[in-house]
């Protein structure tokens, strides 16, 4: 062995086999507790329960479990279970699960194999089954045994059956529910399937009576007399209560082909393309591709250009066109214009105070700052605007 298989086999231990029979619940319990010798202790001494552990589980050769079984671990510090309802296809055949811990202080893991032998049954399944909704639990604490047994005594109650077997159990999130809000302690809710081997009694059939069926039409809790027999520990929605006669169901048979086992019909071997191309003149592309388009483009910016520069009508032929009278009128403004711009030119006008001649020290007249001949329609009021 090498170093690697030496290791996984000082970490993997023997096969542990169980035998559920099909159309039965099967729940296995994968126990932190039983995974804690195989790591390193902690170190502290009595905090080895702290130890973060959580499971892979899958079909050994496959990346998942089979259809018909399921795995639930809610934290890393509480244990994992497998749980599910084999059927009678699976009789005969051993499943093998491979269960990995991982160990998420030390990142080691553990590996052990679980095999299930699933066993034939004549009692099972069972003619009649009813299917309960269970709004204030979840499916880890509905796989309890003992909160199972509870609520398999209270059917068996309201039953009375001489057989009465769980079949199976389904999160309500499986059938399409919601997350429930992190608030007022809110369950997810779980389906419980039960099956006995006498005709249901008249207290489960309330619920199909039509006074009932309006009310629960109309979303109010039917009126049930056994619901205070399962009150104290089971919220049950009565509404969504499932009652089943095996006897009577009709199975309908699709007549789907064969799939056949997987594998395509040998067509003989394959035999790729020769590496000896064939040479392609691409002449014929090119001209396509950018000769033709180019001179398209050069055809229309000939007709704009030829448009825009040579058809050019001139001020002449406007003026033309133009009533005298309009012209008139226009050159008259024009030459009103240039009249008053050159009247503002030289019009005379008082210079600013701070333009004036001040008197200095020794008693000499300054000269103003601007001579006569300054224009003074662009001098500037004040002096700090220069």
């Amino acid at each position: 062995l090498t170093a690697t298989d030496k290791s996984t086999a000082a970490w993997s231990h023997a096969d542990r086999n169980v035998y559920p029979s099909a159309g039965v619940l099967f729940v296995h319990v994968l126990e932190r507790e039983h995974f804690k010798g195989e790591f390193p202790p902690y170190p502290k001494a009595g905090d080895s329960s702290n130890d973060p552990i959580t499971f892979n589980t899958n079909l050994m050769g496959y990346p998942d479990r089979p259809g018909w079984l399921r795995y639930i671990q809610r934290t890393s510090h509480s244990d994992g279970v497998l749980y599910g309802s084999p059927t009678a296809e699976h009789v005969g055949k051993a499943t093998v699960i491979e269960i990995t811990a991982y160990n998420r202080r030390t990142f080691e893991t553990a590996r052990h194999n679980l095999v299930i032998n699933i066993m034939s049954t004549e009692e099972f399944p069972l003619p009649y089954q009813a299917e309960f909704f269970i709004k204030n639990l979840n499916v880890e604490e509905m796989l309890a045994s003992e909160v199972l047994g509870d609520f398999l005594g209270a059917v068996k109650n309201v039953w009375q059956p001489e057989r009465l077997n769980a079949i199976n159990i389904t999160s309500a999130l499986d059938r399409g529910g919601r997350v429930p809000l992190p608030i007022n302690n809110l369950k997810e809710g779980v389906y419980v399937m039960v099956g006995a081997d006498v005709q249901f009694s008249s207290c489960l059939r309330e619920v199909e009576s039509p006074h009932n069926q309006l009310r629960c039409s109309q979303e109010m809790e039917p009126v049930i007399s056994c619901d205070k027999k399962f009150r104290a520990q089971f919220s049950i929605d009565w509404c969504k209560i499932n009652l089943v006669d095996v006897t009577k169901v009709v199975t309908i048979r699709s007549n789907r082909p064969d799939p056949g086992p997987g594998v395509l019909p040998d067509m003989g071997e394959y035999n790729p393309p020769s590496e000896a191309l064939k040479s392609r003149d691409y002449f014929a592309d090119f001209l396509i591709t950018l000769a033709v388009p180019m001179a398209v483009a050069m055809v229309l910016f000939t007709i704009l250009g030829y448009s825009m520069c040579c058809r050019r009508e001139g001020v002449d032929k406007r003026n033309m066109q133009t009533p005298d009278v309009q012209l008139m009128h226009h050159s008259s403004i024009q030459k009103s214009t240039k009249e008053l711009r050159s009247m503002s030119k030289n019009r005379e006008i008082s210079w600013p105070l701070s333009t004036l001649p001040v008197f200095s020290q020794s008693g000499e007249v300054v000269p103003p700052l601007h001579p006569d001949n300054y224009e003074t329609t662009s001098m500037p009021l004040m002096q700090t605007q220069t």
